[in-house]
């Protein structure tokens, strides 16, 4: 069943619970949603098996969650804060976070600005390099595709530096409608990726002291080696690992079996 939280400025995030114990909150990357992600749906429900409460929700802007552009990273924060609320019912306790790729910065940007979370797991995250300008431009002129409100570019745009393949398997997939539809909800993904880039990271992320998994697939882009390399130099206490998954698509009960391992760890 749905439930709502309701963010700092009124909007509405939709979201599933399931199961019961330690809270874990469940943040999607770009161009995924509850009705759209099957794969973290399922992962959701084996977690939950694992003795979690598992709480999935359609980030601001996609699903259940409509929201009006622009959709920035502090709102999405906000959202945030208020399915941790919903999750440890207004008690003091923490939550752990799951981010996939660009959602994994968004779980980083949470931790860093104080919010209670335990632990972190953090899936394929596509940083550039350290202190480099690349995702601010990126970021740029994702918002000026998403001014123009022309869906199929502003995909087109957040997809660009991916493998061709997967773009032109999204554009001959029934989904790419809806993959169009909400690229507004991308700026918070890529502003999230732009602040992992604004100071050295050692800097920026010395105050998330809390336990980290980095989780790479067993075959996955150079792109996503090199960034957990970075992740695990420069988090106080992270470690990495990899799970059986390519192509940046992993197996929903080996992934819930390796999260739940390393939470209860």
């Amino acid at each position: 069943m749905t439930e709502f939280a309701t963010s700092a400025d009124g909007t509405r995030i939709a979201y599933d619970r399931q199961g019961s114990g330690p809270p874990v909150i469940l943040i999607d990357g770009a161009m995924q949603f509850r009705a759209f992600d099957p794969a973290t749906t399922q992962m959701a429900k084996e977690l939950a098996g694992h003795g979690f409460s598992v709480v999935h929700y359609d980030r601001r802007g996609r699903g259940e969650s409509p929201a009006e552009s622009p959709i920035t990273l502090e709102q999405t924060l906000d959202d945030l804060r208020a399915l941790i609320s919903e999750a440890t019912e207004g008690a003091d306790d923490a939550v752990a976070l799951f981010g996939g790729s660009s959602g994994a910065a968004i779980a980083l940007a949470a931790a860093a600005s104080g919010m209670p979370v335990s632990k972190l797991v953090l899936w394929e995250t596509p940083l550039g390099d350290e202190l480099g300008t690349d995702a601010a431009e990126f970021l740029a002129g994702l918002r000026e595709r998403i001014a123009s409100r022309d869906g199929d570019a502003t995909i087109e745009y957040y997809m660009k530096d991916m493998p061709p393949e997967w773009l032109a398997g999204a554009k001959a997939s029934p989904g790419w409608p809806i993959m169009t539809s909400m690229g507004p909800s991308l700026e918070p993904d890529a502003e999230a990726l732009a602040w992992t880039q604004s100071a050295a990271r050692s800097a920026l992320w010395a105050g998330v002291a809390q336990p980290t998994l980095v989780l790479v697939g067993e075959q996955t882009l150079d792109l996503m080696l090199t960034s957990a390399d970075s992740l695990v130099a420069n988090l106080p206490n992270a470690v990495r690992s990899a799970v059986p998954a390519s192509d940046h698509a992993w197996e929903p009960r080996s992934m819930a079996l390796t999260i739940a391992g390393f939470l209860v760890g």
